[in-house]
């Protein structure tokens, strides 16, 4: 049992991760985008996750944290008990990450757990450079990228895996801190770069392990996946692509030039819209920005979504899609109780299904009734006239 006078585990939270999610901005990096995502009406969810995570463990666990909202907060809101470092200098920049992990680990963390993406995995990894240590860290998955292999697949995961190794019940791996360059993300160009190895708490099933990138040579079954999605597609049907190599594929299939990170409007082989966020994916198929759907209240006829599989992580949506929000496929495809579930065209290779190793579709849409709706069995389409029954499950389940 841990006692308050010798707290272990320290949290370190980016307030801003995530806010270029749902606003289609590729990333949150930058005064000028998180400013542009506040003003679009994104609200940082961070915080929240890291305290779904902390509910993980036993009520009244101590906790290092950053001062107010870099951890000490959301510890108190989790009903833990918060041991707050000094931050002399606060800058509102990855710097605070940077200073606070060094002082957790001063302060005797012996896992430092933040709630971020990659950056903010990249300033944890720098932190303990600083301070010369090799003590485990985890991410909270908060962030709009996470190729990085250090992030749990949902909070309550990750939760799972901190109280693991507090307890000595944890296997610890190297895993690498990727980042990419989000002004080259914006412009369409994907080129990850390892900045870090960190060791890491991993388990089957609530790690998330790093993305994997389709090889050169599957361009052949990545087109046979394209003409399968293709003649899937119906007269009449609003659809929104999602961001990814398959869905640009199709809409090259189609002559069109979308926007390969980003969300696209389909119908009748024509793009309505392009590079949509949140809200204009919402008006695109019909509902207002409240997500209450469509005509009836439960469902938007003439709407669906396609898309891919993260490679070697396999979500279908949480990660680099947060455009295709709860909210969203709530509009689309209909609530938890009436969800059209034919209407929504996931396309992927059978070498990237083969690759998760029987690991189902991961869903983190953050609304447990859209994740748990969306989970079973789902239809993926491998090629044409060619489908593969495959399981999906809510991240926060596993």
């Amino acid at each position: 049992m841990i006692n308050a006078a010798a707290p272990r585990l320290g949290l370190v939270v980016n307030p801003v991760a995530g806010l270029g999610g749902p606003a289609g901005l590729k990333g949150s990096d930058g005064a000028a985008i998180q400013a542009a995502a506040r003003a679009a009406g994104v609200r940082a969810r961070a915080g929240e996750r890291a305290r779904q995570a902390l509910e993980s463990l036993p009520a009244g666990t101590p906790v290092l944290t950053g001062p107010g909202d870099l951890g000490e907060d959301v510890t108190r809101e989790a009903g833990m008990v918060p041991v707050p470092v000094d931050l002399p200098d606060p800058t509102g920049t990855g710097a605070d990450t940077r200073v606070v992990t060094a002082a957790l680990v001063a302060a005797g963390a012996e896992l430092v757990l933040f709630a971020g993406g990659d950056g903010t995995a990249r300033d944890v990894a720098a932190g303990l450079t600083v301070s010369g240590s090799r003590i485990p860290v985890l991410g909270v998955p908060a962030g709009v990228k996470m190729y990085s292999a250090c992030f749990a697949v949902s909070p309550q995961a990750a939760g799972a895996l901190a109280a693991d190794l507090l307890v000595g019940a944890a296997t610890l791996v190297d895993a690498e801190v990727l980042d990419v360059d989000e002004e080259q993300v914006r412009t369409g160009r994907v080129d990850p770069r390892l900045f870090a190895l960190v060791r890491t708490p991993a388990h089957p099933q609530r790690s998330q392990g790093r993305k994997v990138a389709t090889p050169t040579g599957d361009g052949a079954a990545v087109a046979s996946v394209v003409a399968g999605l293709a003649a899937q597609l119906r007269p009449g049907v609003t659809y929104l692509v999602g961001p990814g190599g398959t869905t640009a594929a199709l809409l090259r299939h189609l002559g069109l030039s979308g926007t390969p990170l980003g969300v696209d409007v389909l119908r009748d082989g024509e793009l309505l819209a392009t590079d949509m966020d949140e809200t204009t994916a919402l008006a695109a198929v019909g509902a207002s920005p409240e997500g209450t759907g469509g005509t009836d209240g439960h469902d938007r006829p003439g709407a669906g979504v396609v898309v891919g599989v993260v490679g070697g992580q396999g979500f279908l949506f949480g990660r680099g899609n947060q455009q295709l929000s709860a909210r969203v496929l709530t509009a689309a495809l209909g609530d938890a109780d009436h969800l059209a579930r034919d209407r929504l065209l996931v396309g992927a290779t059978e070498r990237k299904l083969t690759e998760l190793g029987g690991r189902p579709l991961l869903i983190d849409t953050g609304e447990p009734g859209i994740d748990l709706a969306l989970s079973g069995m789902l239809r993926v389409t491998t090629g044409p006239g060619r489908t593969s029954m495959y399981p999906a499950t809510a991240a926060n389940g596993v």
